[in-house]
């Protein structure tokens, strides 16, 4: 009786460990402990995160003082700060004027003259040291600029007086005998002159003036207060020589209004 092959008996499956039940070499998790690849971003027990979450860096010292220490805002919290700091520059700008004065007088006088306007102001009197003939002080404030006051000789000088105390924001000097350009030179011209200002108390100021030899107006800035009297005073002059006057044509004045 013929004898049938046996049926083939499959093997059976080796079951092998996964790498996921092997111990790993990692670092620990921080809220479990069990240790995980170093790759991986969540653990493999307990699914929390094992991305460390870097260190704020360190507040500079300043930061830790009142009032500079506030680190979260909600809403308007910003506006105490600010109307602090507001306050203390004030009282500082406050502090600074008494300690710097009459500096901080004096800049603060500064800024109303560029902040306001100006209008001319004539003298009550005007006279001279000396002055050639057919040419006197008071033809240096007349309002005209073809005339002018004629000075001898270097170290003369004119002198302005007002009525009442006033503000001189700047002056306007016009040197030579006319504005014409044909008739500037046929007298001598001044180009250096000492500026001496007197105010109500008796105080004096002083400056020096350098001018351009040529004709038309040219502005001096002064920014004096409580002014009652202006000397001029030539200290060098062009085109000197015999029977040639030292012409200082025209002095305007403004004040701050």
């Amino acid at each position: 009786m013929a004898v049938q092959p046996a049926k083939p008996v499959a093997p059976r499956p080796v079951v092998r460990q996964s790498a996921a039940d092997e111990t790993p070499d990692g670092p620990p998790c921080p809220r479990c402990g069990t240790p995980n690849l170093p790759d991986r971003r969540f653990c493999r027990r307990c699914a929390a995160p094992l991305t460390v979450t870097a260190t704020p860096p360190e507040l500079p010292w300043w930061r830790t003082r009142w009032p500079f220490r506030r680190r979260v805002r909600i809403g308007g919290s910003g506006n105490a700060l600010r109307r602090t700091i507001a306050l203390v520059a004030l009282a500082a700008v406050v502090v600074a004027g008494i300690v710097l004065y009459p500096a901080g007088k004096d800049a603060f006088q500064d800024v109303l003259d560029k902040l306001g306007s100006t209008a001319p102001i004539t003298p009550a009197s005007t006279s001279a040291s000396a002055a050639v003939e057919g040419h006197p002080a008071t033809a240096a404030d007349d309002g005209l600029t073809n005339t002018y006051w004629g000075a001898p000789a270097v170290g003369d000088s004119v002198t302005f007086a007002f009525r009442t105390p006033f503000r001189l924001v700047d002056l306007i000097i016009h040197t030579g005998g006319s504005a014409d350009p044909q008739q500037f030179r046929q007298q001598a011209r001044p180009l250096v002159l000492s500026l001496e200002v007197t105010d109500a108390d008796g105080g004096q100021h002083q400056k020096r003036i350098t001018l351009n030899d040529q004709p038309g107006p040219q502005t001096v800035a002064t920014g004096l207060s409580d002014v009652v009297q202006v000397k001029l005073t030539v200290r060098e002059a062009a085109g000197t020589g015999p029977d040639r006057a030292i012409a200082l044509a025209e002095v305007e004045f403004f004040k701050r209004t």
